[in-house]
């Protein structure tokens, strides 16, 4: 028997969050969910952060993950842009972590290249190595698309380890 491993992934942004849920058998992937998490934009940014944290608690509870992976920030409008990224990443590492689920990190740009087999492809490539590798599935949107790639990136790694549980 093949064990199996359940990962979620996070595209983290504070007007939109996606999330992805991939399972690992072995070297086979299969869908499990995918969605977006949109706070409340005419709450504050606490309140929004709070709401956050509560919808991705919720999402872990529903959908039992083994483990978290994440986007890491990146600079790239502006420093305040940055900031609030990383407020998002916050509040779904922070929930990711109270659920005790290990929490790896990745670079888009190694996230992209795992996928597609460059660092510098875009989104509408993304998706369709997503459409590729995970027949049937149908993202909620492109931040939940983006969360999925994260998810598959993961688990690409996971064959060996899990193999060897």
């Amino acid at each position: 028997m093949t064990a199996r491993a359940r990962v979620i992934g996070f595209d983290p942004g504070l007007r939109i969050t996606g999330w992805g849920i991939v399972e690992a058998h072995g070297s086979r992937l299969i869908h499990v969910a995918n969605g977006e998490l949109r706070p409340d934009p005419e709450a504050g940014i606490a309140d929004r952060l709070a709401e956050l944290f509560a919808s991705v608690t919720q999402v872990i509870e529903d959908y039992g993950p083994d483990m978290a992976a994440i986007e890491e920030t990146f600079v790239h409008r502006s420093a305040g842009a940055a900031l609030k990224l990383g407020m998002a990443r916050g509040a779904a590492l922070v929930a990711s972590a109270t659920a005790g689920l290990p929490v790896t990190e990745y670079a888009a740009r190694s996230i992209k290249k795992a996928l597609v087999g460059s660092g510098g492809a875009d989104k509408a490539q993304v998706q369709y190595m997503i459409g590729i590798l995970l027949p049937g599935c149908n993202p909620a949107g492109p931040d939940a698309a983006d969360a999925l790639a994260v998810a598959v990136a993961h688990a690409h790694g996971l064959p060996f380890a899990v193999a060897a549980r």
